[in-house]
């Protein structure tokens, strides 16, 4: 551990995520109130070259889910280096891939497969780095304002993605509170209140069909958050934010990494 760039954070070495939120969880029972930004690939520089960790995955699974598990481990740069259908209706798939391709996939693996793929890891070697590997396609949905959620917010907010939050739970400005069904982030008003009037008409008194908030486990939210996001963790509960809580302050930052060519 050491001290970070800013006065009021650290910087924690360690293997993997898993190790992390083993550490956040026991600072949380502890009463520590903290926020966690998301984990980091250690880079090496070799012979005037940038290089990252690279991991040989071994993988066993019902043949029926190597398609998801072949486009999802693509698209985070793995290359399936060996295949072995044992004729059993389980297949065992051997992969390349970089670290960072690895940061919250077991949880996606384990709800893909519906629990049934065996996976394990191993270190290889450093290799060059190749470019950005994407770990979400989809953006999220954020509070605009504090309060209480109702029901009626969430009613008109299913289409749009899914919550993270049920009704009576308080939220605050810049808060993460689901996840957009499109790969932008988008503001929402998920306290709104339904207006009142002097008029009954049918069907205006009518419940609604909501479905349950995902919930979220230290782990995965963790893996969850991007380079912009933070999980707030408290004894009570644990929280997503965004960085900026304020929207006008994200524009501003977004802006200020375009003009430095930060991707």
């Amino acid at each position: 551990m050491e001290d970070s760039e800013t006065l009021e954070g650290y910087r924690v070495y360690g293997r993997g995520e898993l190790q992390m939120a083993i550490l956040i969880e026991t600072m949380r029972r502890e009463g520590y109130e903290l926020a966690v930004g998301k984990p980091r690939v250690l880079f090496k520089n070799i012979n005037g070259v940038k290089v990252e960790p690279y991991e040989s995955v071994l993988m066993d699974c019902p043949e029926e889910f190597v398609g998801v598990i072949t486009s999802t481990l693509g698209m985070r740069r793995g290359r399936m280096t060996h295949m072995t259908d044992h004729a059993t209706g389980w297949v065992r798939l051997t992969y390349e891939i970089p670290m960072r391709g690895l940061i919250g996939i077991r949880p996606i693996m384990l709800t893909m497969t519906r629990g049934t793929a065996i996976m394990n890891t191993q270190f290889l070697d450093y290799r060059p780095v190749e470019g950005e590997v994407r770990q979400r396609a989809n953006g999220v949905l954020v509070a605009d304002r504090e309060g209480r959620v109702t029901e009626y917010a969430l009613n008109s907010l299913q289409d749009r993605g899914e919550v993270f939050v049920g009704p009576g739970t308080m939220v605050y400005e810049g808060m993460v509170c689901g996840e957009n069904s499109r790969d932008n982030d988008l503001v929402v008003n998920i306290v709104r209140e339904k207006k009142l009037t002097n008029m009954r008409a049918s069907g205006t008194d009518d419940s609604y069909k909501i479905a349950p908030p995902r919930p979220m486990s230290l782990e995965e939210a963790i893996a969850f958050i991007n380079e912009d996001e933070l999980v707030e963790v408290t004894p009570q509960s644990i929280r997503l934010r965004k960085f900026y809580l304020k929207e006008e302050e994200r524009k501003q930052a977004t802006k200020r990494a375009g003009m430095h060519g930060i991707v």
